[in-house]
């Protein structure tokens, strides 16, 4: 019986504020019964109640890649904290120490593969050369138990990669979300040519597959497109996210420890885009809500999906599941781009000093 979708697929349509490649998967292969209306599985009703349930999603990013043997190896070292962690290899050995990161990428025979030779190039110029590793990162929530997480990373790495492409794993908990590195060589072992590719397909098959990797260790998680659960907001890659955490902890400490400490450096690419922002709120021009009507169409695409999954549910009798759905889409939140969301921020911020200010100016009152 072949398989019928609701309003599924990709657009063709697309834009800097919104990624329009999005599916509602969950009823992808729902099946038409004797009377011809979509029917949904078992599977699919279970993703349903995990996603309108807000379970935990799994993470699973690619954070770059060395380029060449140097790049790899100041990697490994970084996620073994410079020889205090174990660092785990594809054949089973636990390696530690500072020698840890050459043992590893000379047992991968990193410098014999091809883009290796390939000249580095000069400073300015964009590195075209192929990565001799990717960098990926596992992650659950903060709570989930870490071991849980490293028994699903390993399962995970055997089963994509194990006796194809060498890969070694070290699991952190230094943060509030244990998650697991794991950097895997991008050339086959026994294939000469066969390179390892990641694509938008293969992380969202990478993230179901390890969400269900974790529910089989008894923890709930779900996988599913940031745009089906209303959010439409892109994560920060990692530098910048890093600096963004360290500068609102700063601000989070009492007024006496900030004056004793040095404020951590502000992300460039946050401060360029802050200052476009305040251009435009200055000028008052009406140009920080472009490419809002891109991303409303997405979420009016995504509400549709929705609403036609909920009506599939009722058909099959899951009358309160089907109103959890409608409650679910009732609370998404409103489709704001990144500039006017930063200008409503920034707005509240100067409502707030001037508040202060006129506190400050404002007379005390005479106590005798």
């Amino acid at each position: 019986m072949p398989k019928q979708t609701v309003r599924l697929g990709r657009s063709s349509r697309g834009s800097a504020g919104a990624s329009r490649d999005m599916a509602l998967d969950i009823v992808s292969y729902g099946r038409r019964g004797p009377s011809g209306t979509l029917r949904l599985g078992a599977d699919q009703i279970a993703q349903i109640q995990r996603t309108v349930g807000r379970t935990p999603e799994v993470i699973v990013k690619v954070s770059g890649g060395g380029r060449d043997v140097g790049g790899v190896e100041a990697h490994l070292r970084y996620i073994g904290r410079h020889g205090k962690l174990s660092v785990e290899t594809d054949d089973g050995l636990m390696l530690q120490g500072r020698g840890a990161a050459k043992e590893i990428t000379t047992d991968w025979q990193l410098d014999l593969c091809r883009s290796h030779c390939k000249p580095k190039p000069a400073e300015g110029q964009k590195d075209t050369r192929a990565k001799l590793v990717h960098n990926i990162v596992l992650s659950m929530p903060a709570g989930t138990p870490a071991q849980k997480v490293l028994a699903a990373a390993r399962l995970f790495a055997r089963e994509n990669f194990a006796l194809r492409y060498r890969y070694a794993l070290v699991l952190h908990t230094d943060q509030p979300h244990p998650h697991v590195h794991l950097v895997v060589k991008c050339e086959h072992e026994f294939e000469p040519g066969q390179r390892l590719y990641i694509r938008k397909d293969t992380l969202r098959q990478w993230r179901e597959q390890f969400a269900a990797l974790m529910r089989e260790q008894g923890v709930a998680a779900n996988a599913t497109p940031r745009q089906v659960r209303g959010q439409i907001r892109k994560p920060y890659k990692d530098a910048i996210h890093h600096r963004l955490r360290a500068l609102r902890a700063f601000w989070q400490l009492p007024i006496g420890e900030r004056t004793e400490r040095k404020m951590p450096k502000t992300s460039t690419f946050v401060r360029a885009k802050l200052e476009s922002v305040l251009q435009v709120l200055h000028s008052r021009r009406r140009v920080l809500d472009a490419g809002q009507e891109v991303m409303q169409g997405t979420r009016q695409e995504v509400a549709a999906d929705w609403r036609a999954t909920a009506d599939a549910l009722r058909r099959q009798g899951e009358g309160d599941l089907a109103a959890q759905v409608d409650r679910f889409v009732a609370r998404m939140p409103d489709v704001l781009t990144d500039a006017q969301r930063m200008a409503d921020r920034w707005r509240e911020a100067e409502r707030r000093r001037t508040l202060e200010r006129v506190d400050a100016k404002s007379p005390q009152p005479h106590v005798r």
